[in-house]
């Protein structure tokens, strides 16, 4: 039997930032199992796309934010990019394959020169962190002028069937099965975790603010996920 596991107010600032990482430390060793049972498999098609639409030549150098496990790095890889993984989670980054180069690093706070990539993915983390308009800031200054930004985050159904569904699966299976498989508190958080996130035109505004433009958004397979795409303005 699943215990139930107590609301307790989200935490925020040092606090947020230090359960963040040991959350993800705690759940590295089954954290791809348990992404592909919660997206059914569908969000290796939605990392494909994500980095297509960076638009970039092969070859070209590419930052992971958030990278985990590695999933968004692999991607780029098989499109012919030369990917740096950096993480939050020293637990994330050592459970990872197929990761030649990994940092560990706040994504606020990263430990790269400026300009130096020609782009950067970002994978379900914006609500993560815990200073994103520091953490868009960092972004824009490791990217070269004309680099391109692509970033996947959860999203909610806006009405229907579809909306009442994912609600079912997200905030009850997702816990459910997260429970059996990993970490009980971890997999009931990340539903709670949405609260987090700001809303779409807020993100696109502190996009703007950090030094990106033509910023464009598109609901994913009805609003199942969302994407972000941006380019650093000279």
């Amino acid at each position: 039997m699943v215990r139930r596991v107590k609301n307790t107010p989200l935490p925020t600032g040092d606090d947020k930032t230090r359960a963040v990482r040991a959350m993800f430390d705690a759940i590295a060793g089954r954290y791809e199992m348990v992404n592909k049972l919660m997206t059914l498999g569908l969000d290796t098609r939605w990392r494909r796309r994500a980095v297509t639409d960076l638009r970039l030549p092969a070859n070209s150098l590419v930052l992971d934010v958030a990278a985990g496990t590695g999933d968004f790095t692999r991607e780029l890889a098989r499109q012919h990019h030369h990917a740096v993984a950096t993480d939050l989670s020293f637990g994330m980054l050592y459970a990872g394959r197929e990761m030649p180069e990994r940092v560990q690093a706040d994504a606020s706070a990263l430990p790269f020169s400026s300009g130096v990539f020609d782009g950067i993915t970002c994978g379900y983390a914006l609500r993560n962190f815990t200073d994103l308009a520091a953490t868009f800031d960092e972004m824009a200054r490791v990217l070269r002028p004309g680099a391109r930004l692509s970033v996947l985050e959860v999203a909610e159904p806006t009405r229907g069937l579809l909306r009442t569904g994912f609600r079912l699966w997200f905030r009850g299976a997702v816990p459910f099965m997260g429970s059996l498989v990993s970490d009980r508190a971890a997999y009931h958080y990340l539903p709670r975790s949405t609260a987090y996130l700001p809303p779409t035109d807020e993100i696109i505004a502190l996009l703007n603010t950090s030094g990106f433009s033509a910023v464009n958004h598109r609901r994913v397979m009805g609003g199942l996920s969302q994407q972000f795409v941006a380019t650093r303005s000279s």
